[in-house]
């Protein structure tokens, strides 16, 4: 067995988070996408933007020093098919994996900053800003969309083993 070197251990679940999390956009229902579950909840097309998105969070945390969210590129307002939204997220994951694939470690711990202009936000070494902001973040709202298709009576795909609308266990 070979040594895994410290990218394999810092990026090694993404591929399987990703695939996961493209499955679980797959099932979303467009005819639903304005439903939400309660009124303090995101709409479900929102919150599938914003699942989208988040690959493009990360690509952020590692190919950048710091965001401004003052010049951020802004989500669309709604999105108006399935395509739309998995080709927004191809894409995203598209520019992750070159993010990743020309990352050097050696800056893994290095500071990240947010800003809002001038006054800062929030300033945490660059992987905690890629685990916790970005990819822990996809993964908690993925679990949120999984939620949404329960209760909507759409089948839920496999996340971690198996679920009751897939039986098969699935160990990735």
């Amino acid at each position: 067995m070979s040594e895994m070197n410290s990218k394999d251990i810092a990026f090694g679940d993404l591929e399987r988070e990703l695939a996961v999390t493209r499955k679980v956009l797959e099932r979303l229902p467009i005819e639903h996408y304005g439903w939400r579950p309660h009124e303090k909840s995101m709409r479900l097309g929102n919150l599938a933007l914003h699942v989208a998105d988040l690959p493009a969070w990360a690509t952020e945390a590692i190919a950048a020093d710091e965001l401004d969210a003052a010049n951020a590129p802004r989500p669309p307002k709604e999105l108006t098919s399935r395509k739309e939204l998995l080709d927004r997220f191809d894409q995203n994951v598209v520019k992750l994996r070159k993010a990743v694939a020309d990352f050097d470690m050696a800056g893994f711990e290095k500071p990240w900053t947010m800003r809002q202009g001038e006054q800062v936000i929030v300033t945490k070494a660059r992987s905690v800003v890629y685990r916790i902001w970005s990819i822990n973040h996809m993964i908690h709202h993925r679990a949120q969309l999984c939620l949404y298709l329960r209760l909507l009576d759409v089948p839920v795909p496999t996340v971690y083993f198996n679920t009751s609308d897939d039986p098969t266990w699935v160990f990735e």
